[in-house]
């Protein structure tokens, strides 16, 4: 007799990884919402290779959520292999 398919969820499916002093979480039409581990508002940041916030705010929250989304669209049309940005990319 067959056994019974075990019972999946999203987190089966996709590891997300874990933070030891903080939550992310998002919802497709709200974004992320970023908090410490004991529930107080935070935010994102890009940091560079010295340790200097260059970026911060609710600003990175959508750029990350937005880029996030549209590379995941992008895979369901078959178009995963594309590079997605959140602005036009410079040359040093």
């Amino acid at each position: 007799m067959p056994k019974a398919a075990k019972r999946t969820t999203a987190q089966d499916e996709q590891d997300i990884g874990e933070l030891k002093h903080a939550r992310i979480s998002a919802l497709s039409y709200a974004g992320f919402q970023v908090t410490t581990a004991d529930g107080e508002p935070a935010t994102l940041a890009v940091i560079d290779t010295n340790g200097n916030v260059i970026e911060s705010g609710p600003s990175v929250n959508i750029a990350a959520f937005n880029t996030a989304i549209t590379a995941y669209r992008d895979f369901l049309k078959g178009l995963g292999h594309l590079r997605v940005h959140s602005g036009p990319p410079t040359r040093p």
